[in-house]
């Protein structure tokens, strides 16, 4: 199975942010991230790094690395525009497709009907598909949407699987939805 990197690139998926347009959004969403971890502190497992403070430096480290690279990376077709619940792919082009930290995160933003289509759009480009975590933003609750979509899934004969992980930020946030396409799956 190819990779994304071997994924045949079409000039109509081309990126329609800029690094500047990005990094405006980072720095507006930054303190509201900060404030978020610093309210819900208890619900967190603060390990690797000791302060929503400490955490927010890394991060923004990160994206300066992510957006120093940005303009090269979509030169050299690293980067792609895609967008759930709609993936500019072929139907099983891919092994495997992630999703972190959007899909049963923001769980008040997205409806049942929205989590659903765009994980059976990445069923749909990949044999497996797997999204964590399955906790909602903040609250340290699975998100109301996972049992739902899980049951759909399921009935349409795809292989569903919560799986334990070792990585934990949010308390109870060790467990990733794990897809696998079945022979019979539609």
């Amino acid at each position: 199975m190819p990779t994304a990197a071997t994924v045949p690139y079409k000039p109509a998926n081309r990126c329609k942010f800029t690094a500047k347009a990005i990094e405006k959004r980072i720095l507006e969403t930054y303190p509201v991230i900060i404030q978020g971890l610093k309210t819900n502190c208890e619900r967190f497992v603060w390990q690797d790094v000791s302060t929503p403070d400490e955490l927010g430096k890394k991060r923004l480290s990160a994206m300066k690395l992510f957006l120093a690279d940005f303009e090269q990376g979509l030169k050299q077709e690293r980067y792609l525009n895609q967008e759930l619940p709609n993936l500019n792919f072929a139907s099983k082009q891919l092994a495997l497709t992630l999703c972190s930290h959007l899909l049963f995160t923001y769980s008040e933003q997205f409806s049942d009907n929205f989590h659903l289509r765009a994980i059976q759009e990445m069923c749909r480009v990949a044999q497996e598909v797997r999204i964590f975590p399955l906790l909602e933003n903040f609250t340290g609750e699975i998100s109301c949407h996972l049992e739902p979509v899980k049951k759909e899934l399921e009935q349409s004969n795809y292989q569903v699987k919560v799986v334990s992980v070792d990585y934990e930020f949010q308390k109870k946030g060790n467990q990733m939805l794990v897809i696998k396409r079945t022979k019979n799956a539609h």
